[in-house]
């Protein structure tokens, strides 16, 4: 450690904060006059380019208020959990500003090299001293500039800077591809469903139609007794992901013996998020397969359980017709907004249009969509194991023992 010199983040680097303008002032990305602008939505894990507007380009009122390579864009007016978040910036193939609600740490690239900054300000430790600092007003925390620039950085020499910060680059490229390998096999199970049964357009016209309801045994609601932290398991929404139940994080309920046994889930049953904020997570679903706990699981009153008549109606092939587009859409036409809340019950699942065609084929899609999960899974994994080994170099890596 003798080697490393200890300076505050203030003395190697700069906050530049953002434009502000008006909406009037949005244009559409390439108009004449314009540069685009990075806001909170871009700031991912990764530099996110779907969604990229411009303004005027006279509200860019000082030359460092446009990005450049290396610069770290970071949320700095958000909700508590997202200030500090940041996203690195490569090299643009267009003009670029940032708006007000986002800023940019930016390096002295004589002091420090600015990858080797982008991985310490990462962090995790990092990233949760920034989010303390925060100044909260009403529902938004403010990042703050003047407590982050105090904090103190250990760097070792540029060329060490160089050597740390590579790396992780590759260890970051280890997680990326794996993180690709399951996008793309989640690609593949929208394809199989294709290739079986027809896309949005032709579903319909190739298999009998028939109403949710007339497929379903049992609509039930959850409960609604308050969780804590031990007894029977209870799903929540977060535990409802894209097609599957996510036990990573469980809450416990305490149940008498009629509504544990009216709300225990059985393997096959469906469960369904009913209200939300988002509309990406209403009507979202997931298949409830067994799982090795003692008294079993039961469900919270924010979803629906759907008990199928498993003679002519798979849930996973069920499941996947839902997650699709034709089965999203169908699923928020029958949904309902008040105050802000994107509601729908079981009158309105029952009233979904559901194709269905013969089980044999249902069955044959299992066995293959079984297949690609278990694939994906491997990767998920060791997804996982790399992420914690990411997690411990970037710690070692500030320590000065790699």
């Amino acid at each position: 450690m003798s080697s490393f010199v200890t300076l505050t983040l203030g003395e190697v680097a700069t906050f530049v904060r953002g434009i502000t303008f008006k909406p009037e002032d949005v244009v559409a990305l390439g108009t004449e006059g314009s540069v685009a602008c990075m806001r909170t939505k871009n700031v991912q894990e990764n530099l996110d380019l779907s969604d990229v507007f411009a303004v005027k380009k006279d509200l860019v009122r000082r030359a460092d208020q446009f990005l450049q390579e290396g610069d770290i864009l970071v949320s700095s007016a958000n909700s508590w959990n997202l200030v500090g978040k940041c996203s690195w910036i490569p090299e643009l193939q267009f003009s670029a500003s940032f708006g007000g609600f986002v800023s940019v740490l930016r390096a002295n690239p004589e002091k420090i090299f600015p990858r080797f900054l982008y991985w310490w300000f990462s962090s995790s430790r990092i990233q949760s001293l920034a989010r303390s600092f925060g100044n909260k007003t009403t529902s938004i925390s403010n990042l703050n500039f003047d407590r982050c620039l105090e904090l103190g950085i250990e760097l070792p020499s540029l060329e060490e800077q160089m050597r740390i910060s590579s790396i992780l680059d590759q260890a970051e490229s280890l997680k990326i591809r794996r993180k690709d390998a399951v996008a793309e096999l989640n690609v593949l199970i929208g394809e199989l469903f294709v290739d079986l049964f027809g896309d949005a357009r032709s579903i319909k016209e190739r298999w009998e139609v028939k109403k949710l309801k007339d497929l379903v045994l049992e609509f039930r609601y959850g409960t609604s007794e308050k969780s804590g932290e031990h007894d029977t398991p209870v799903l929540r929404i977060p535990n409802v992901s894209k097609g599957e139940v996510d036990i990573s994080d469980l809450k416990y309920v305490s149940l008498g013996v009629q509504e544990f046994e009216r709300l225990l889930l059985k393997d096959g049953d469906l469960l369904f998020v009913r209200s939300n904020g988002n509309p990406d997570f209403v009507g979202r679903c997931a298949v409830f397969e067994s799982l090795n706990v003692e008294r079993g699981f039961v469900y919270a009153s924010y979803l629906i359980r759907a008990r199928l008549d498993r003679d002519i109606i798979s849930p996973n092939y069920l499941c996947e017709f839902l997650l699709g587009s034709m089965g999203r859409k169908s699923l928020l036409s029958n949904s309902k907004t008040s105050a802000g809340q994107y509601n729908i019950n079981i009158q309105g699942l029952g009233s979904i249009d559901v194709p269905v065609p013969p089980m044999q084929m249902q069955e044959a899609f299992y066995k293959k969509l079984s297949s690609v999960k278990g694939l994906r899974q491997m990767h998920l994994d060791s997804l996982a194991k790399l992420e914690h080994l990411f997690d411990t170099l970037q710690v070692r890596a500030f320590r000065g023992e790699l």
